[in-house]
């Protein structure tokens, strides 16, 4: 059967320069199997399914896998997807509202910008000394090095850990062969920039990929968001602001926070980069 498809690009200052997002179209039919399978093909960190929405208080539902399954959110699958959305359903409502794994998330439109409202944390609170201890040696630093570390998990899993600047977040070469258990790892890491630059501060993500090995995400909208709350709710940061991320990677990621503590907002420009149809 021929489904329609989009390969659109998330949260890039131009083209080529963020992180790809497959998108299905035409996917009721599909089961969970067949969307990893087809997920694992294409080989992108995620791919997203869109379906008609389960609830009248929804405009669509999409599903989000990854390589290794199915996420119940994540940011730059949510910003593409919408994207998406409004242009095979003609919408030019401002408002738009996505459901997902984990619940109705709420998005909006302006000027090129497609923004999200961040969902609330499932996880949160400091690090404990034991795990402190196994990011610092994934990420080949000193434990003494970390100014703060703690969970900031709004679904994927996050341990964020702030460094002393943005020079620290870019120099780090981490790997998880050295971690000190087998449990899933999925790791953010901060860094200021000095005042002045155009970016705030500098973000970088390192997660567990099939068989347990270490990939980095050139930009994520799911840890962006959580960060976003951290360094609002520590006085740290005040909005609007731009974050950098991909930069290690050659991509120049960039991610829009506007609102305030009680309710973030995370945007991002989408560019559309291949249109087609699947023989699946």
């Amino acid at each position: 059967m021929q489904r329609r498809f989009r390969l659109v690009d998330v949260f890039g200052e131009r083209p080529l320069s963020g992180n790809p997002l497959a998108v299905v179209i035409d996917s009721e039919e599909l089961s969970t199997e067949e969307m990893l399978e087809l997920t694992r093909w294409l080989g992108y960190s995620e791919t997203t399914f869109l379906l008609e929405p389960s609830t009248s208080a929804a405009d669509y539902r999409v599903r989000i896998f990854t390589l290794v399954g199915e996420l119940p959110f994540a940011g730059h699958p949510t910003l593409g997807s919408c994207h998406v959305w409004r242009q095979i359903s003609g919408s030019t409502d401002g408002e738009v509202v996505q459901e997902c794994g984990a619940g109705l998330v709420r998005l909006r439109v302006s000027d090129d910008v497609v923004s999200f409202e961040a969902p609330a944390l499932i996880k949160e609170g400091p690090v404990s000394d034991r795990e402190l201890e196994n990011l610092a040696v994934v990420l080949g630093i000193d434990p003494a090095d970390v100014l703060a570390a703690r969970w900031v998990d709004n679904g994927p899993g996050w341990a964020g850990v702030m460094l002393g600047d943005a020079d620290a977040v870019l120099a780090l070469e981490p790997d998880f062969g050295r971690r000190t258990s087998d449990e899933k790892l999925d790791i953010g890491v901060v860094g200021f920039y000095p005042d002045g630059h155009h970016s705030r501060y500098e973000v970088r993500a390192f997660f567990t990929a099939e068989r347990g090995e270490m990939r980095e995400d050139p930009v994520t909208g799911s840890l962006n968001a959580s960060v976003a709350q951290w360094m609002l709710e520590e006085g740290l940061v005040q909005t609007p602001y731009l974050a950098s991320q991909g930069t290690a990677l050659g991509r120049a990621g960039r991610v829009t926070i506007t609102g305030d503590r009680s309710s973030v907002w995370v945007g991002g420009r989408v560019f559309d980069l291949v249109s087609g149809e699947l023989d699946f």
